[in-house]
């Protein structure tokens, strides 16, 4: 069997590596792009993906944008969607995990947080 896969999208590189390299050290195969269409892009071409971690707050689409966009098409909507942010607004938490993210964590991502996307995977 072959590790799991999750896409990781956030528009800032130390985010981005900080979550990729806690993922990596379970075992986990990590593809990180910074944009929610470079995201849509790899989705679009890449089918084993098994679950996404994305950034709520970036330019031009948000993570909830993403997680509308893979809920709506019938090929990604199985896919398990975690979003971090470094807001906590309850209304938007509210907003993403109705949307069907599985769930909204505080950025910076912690070790102990790695567990959680974990679980889902």
């Amino acid at each position: 069997m072959s590790s799991p896969h999750v896409l990781v999208v956030d528009d800032t590189h130390v985010d981005r590596h900080a979550v990729s390299m806690a993922l990596m050290r379970h075992n986990v195969r990590v593809t990180a792009v910074e944009s929610v269409m470079q995201a849509l892009m790899f989705l679009d071409s890449e089918h084993d993906v098994d679950t996404i971690v994305s950034d709520y707050c970036m330019p031009d689409m948000t993570g909830y944008d993403l997680l509308m966009e893979v809920k709506k098409s019938p090929k990604l909507a199985h896919l398990p969607v975690v979003i971090a942010s470094s807001d906590n607004i309850p209304e938007r938490i509210r907003k993403c995990l109705d949307g069907g993210a599985k769930d909204y964590i505080p950025k910076p991502v912690k070790i102990v947080d790695v567990s959680r996307i974990l679980n889902y995977i």
